[in-house]
């Protein structure tokens, strides 16, 4: 396959340098990220949250989950839970359920960013496709994304050992 047009266009007029991953059709993250022979820590994945009844996404560590009650307190939200795939499948056009890039301004949906890629020089992600991927330099993402930043993970001491 290939990026979807409107994501590939923005990230162009945008002037983001990024590069085309293509890998084996694969349907979580941490399945994508061991395909393009990466770990879970360096691969975004994009979690959808309702928050107070609107949506966000936060771009975390594929081999980590997102702390719901973490992300409420930094929220001040008073009700805060991952969206069911009905809730955000109509959300992002031309992207297929599960594989949406982590670009809130495309869709309009503010996006949070796990403080743990900041210390990173590139990050990769879905590009839309269970079959395509982007790699674009972090300086690039925060300019184009302008996402929070902030500790969004669970602490898992397993997953982090294995990498």
């Amino acid at each position: 396959m290939t990026i979807p047009r409107n994501i590939k266009r923005h990230l162009d007029a945008n002037d983001v340098i990024y590069r085309h991953l293509s890998h084996p059709q694969v349907f979580t993250s941490a399945k994508t990220a061991e395909a393009l022979d990466m770990t879970g820590r360096a691969y975004a994945k994009t979690v959808v949250v309702v928050v107070d009844g609107g949506l966000i996404m936060a771009a975390v560590p594929a081999n980590q989950r997102v702390d719901v009650e973490k992300l409420a307190q930094m929220t001040g939200a008073s009700s805060v839970r991952l969206a069911s795939e009905p809730e955000f499948k109509g959300s992002f056009p031309s992207c297929e359920v599960g594989a949406m890039p982590p670009l809130g301004e495309l869709f309009d949906i503010p996006v949070w960013l796990d403080a743990s890629f900041v210390k990173q020089p590139t990050i990769a992600f879905d590009a839309g496709t269970h079959t395509d991927s982007v790699e674009v330099g972090l300086e690039d993402f925060r300019r184009l994304v302008r996402p929070r930043v902030a500790r969004l993970t669970e602490v898992d001491e397993s997953s982090e050992r294995k990498e």
